[in-house]
């Protein structure tokens, strides 16, 4: 049998089944002894400790709506692209505004907001 690439082993589970996608697996498990499932768990913690590591993300939190609620609900249209019942809807429960923003981005939604009377937390 000739030797894939990468790209073609790719290609070949592109177009393969939920089923046989299975059978592959169940397959190198009992050819191989290599149980694919295991090394994508063993993976999912070092993903997370390289997202931690770049915690310059963050999350603008409505808290408050403040006196101006009009300007507020205008910003959060323009900021988030919402529709003016879902804007509204945030201005007077509160909530994300935006998550997982750079940090920068963040500060700049704050400051906007804030100059319109709102109450502005990032977490």
């Amino acid at each position: 049998m000739a030797k894939l690439t990468k790209d073609e082993f790719i290609s070949a589970l592109k177009e393969m089944t939920i089923l046989e996608v299975k059978e592959l697996v169940d397959g190198m498990k009992e050819e191989l002894g290599i149980d694919p499932t295991a090394v994508a768990v063993a993976a999912a913690p070092a993903a997370g400790a390289v997202e931690d590591a770049g915690s310059s993300t963050k999350t603008v939190v409505l808290k408050s709506a403040g006196g101006n609620k009009i300007q507020v609900i205008k910003l959060l249209k323009d900021i988030t692209g919402l529709g003016l019942v879902e804007a509204k809807a945030l201005a007077d429960n509160g909530g994300n505004v935006k998550e997982n923003i750079p940090a920068d981005e963040a500060d700049q939604i704050k400051a906007q907001l804030e100059e319109a009377g709102a109450e502005i937390e990032l977490a």
